[in-house]
């Protein structure tokens, strides 16, 4: 969201994923461009990019942006002294419509400034966790993903199939959440769950995930943007 110099933030930089979202994952800003028309946001990877603060207060693009900072633990390339302090900052930068979080930097009460700076900045915040072992019993993840709720605007969860069982639990723990009035945004890493990063969304899923480019994905089993996007509008024309 653009902030104006009155301090107003401009409507149109909203993330607001009340319908589903597709955001292009990207460690480098200037793809941007190739992006439109088929994503709806940019997550940028932070933790990927080359003085990401940089490159966040000198972009120009049209799309708002999804900021995460993923630490080195969960999967990403951050370490963690200054991790959360840069996300926080991240929130006072223009087109931030959204920041992720990991729920365990939440619960363990190290995140309280980047979630402060969120509200008070009308940042949306997705609380993520992420199993890149398997997939919990479907309890496990319902249970997962309702304590996320609690700090967030959409809770995340990406696991990693191993059978079609386990997709199953994920896209019936996806339904049942967002039955309730939850926003979840679910996905199944790996081959055997791919199917799942287009079909979740039919479930309720708020958010997708998939690189302009698919020798750049940022996780095991992203469909490149163009394609994602096609088969998200094709299962949307079925309704």
């Amino acid at each position: 969201m653009d902030v104006n110099r009155d301090g107003n933030r401009d409507e149109n930089r909203n993330l607001s994923f009340e319908t589903f979202t597709l955001a292009a994952s990207t460690a480098d800003l200037s793809e941007e461009p190739a992006a439109r028309g088929r994503a709806d946001c940019l997550e940028f990877r932070m933790d990927l990019a080359d003085a990401p603060l940089a490159a966040l207060e000198s972009y120009g693009g049209e799309l708002p942006i999804l900021a995460t900072n993923r630490a080195a633990w969960e999967g990403g390339e951050a370490d963690d002294e200054g991790r959360l302090e840069a996300l926080a900052e991240a929130t006072a930068v223009d087109a931030v419509g959204a920041v992720d979080v990991e729920l365990e930097s939440i619960l363990a009460g190290d995140a309280e400034d980047v979630l402060e700076a969120a509200r008070e900045r009308g940042v949306a915040v997705v609380a993520s966790a992420h199993d890149f072992e398997g997939t919990p019993p479907r309890s496990e993840l319902v249970r997962t993903l309702t304590e996320a709720g609690k700090y967030a605007d959409v809770a995340k969860l990406a696991v990693t199939a191993e059978t079609n069982a386990d997709a199953l639990a994920l896209l019936s723990a996806t339904e049942q959440l967002t039955a309730h009035g939850d926003s979840v945004a679910t996905m199944a890493m790996g081959e055997v769950g791919r199917h799942t990063r287009a079909v979740a969304p039919v479930y309720g899923s708020k958010i997708g995930y998939a690189p302009v480019d698919s020798e750049r994905a940022t996780a095991p089993g992203q469909y490149d943007l163009e394609t994602l996007s096609r088969l998200v509008s094709a299962l949307e024309s079925l309704d």
